[in-house]
């Protein structure tokens, strides 16, 4: 009994970490390009695409998974960035501009450095429309390996 209760503050204990997040988001992204290159990828990617069905009174909503993360998860996932950017530009570490140059310099380029790597391998293809995709991601992984790194860098 004593060894289950020290696994179960084990486990709470990381999952009430911030690594946790980000540990899950580098395993989650292994584990879908794995799956996507191997010959369960049609499903995979069939799931991704088929419709989920929600109604609210007469309201009736039909999307599929992919559509219900982008358009609501990532959605909620930025305003939660964006409100924590405003923050810290009113009180925070970025409301002195000196402290705030390198943290928009790092934005600028990982805006424009994945957007041009798209750009270089798609150039007048037709995935070439698909530049915006490893913009938008940056943020997230950024996150999670800043999560990663805990308090070993500085703020």
């Amino acid at each position: 009994m004593m060894a289950l209760t020290k696994t179960n503050n084990i486990f709470k204990e990381f999952f009430d970490s911030e690594k946790a997040g980000g540990l899950m988001l580098i395993l989650c992204t292994v584990a879908s390009v794995i799956i996507a290159n191997t010959s369960i990828g049609n499903g995979y990617l069939h799931f991704w695409h088929s419709g989920i069905n929600l109604s609210f009174a007469k309201i009736q909503l039909n999307h599929s998974a992919e559509q219900w993360v982008n358009d609501g998860l990532m959605a909620v996932f930025f305003l939660m960035v964006g409100l924590e950017i405003e923050r810290e530009l009113y009180i925070g570490e970025l409301s002195d501009f000196r402290n705030a140059l390198l943290p928009i310099m790092a934005a600028i380029g990982g805006m424009i450095v994945p957007a041009s790597i798209h750009f270089f391998f798609n150039q007048g293809t037709a995935t070439q429309s698909g530049i915006g995709i490893p913009m938008a991601t940056d943020i997230a992984f950024a996150l999670g390996i800043l999560s990663l790194a805990g308090n070993k860098i500085p703020a």
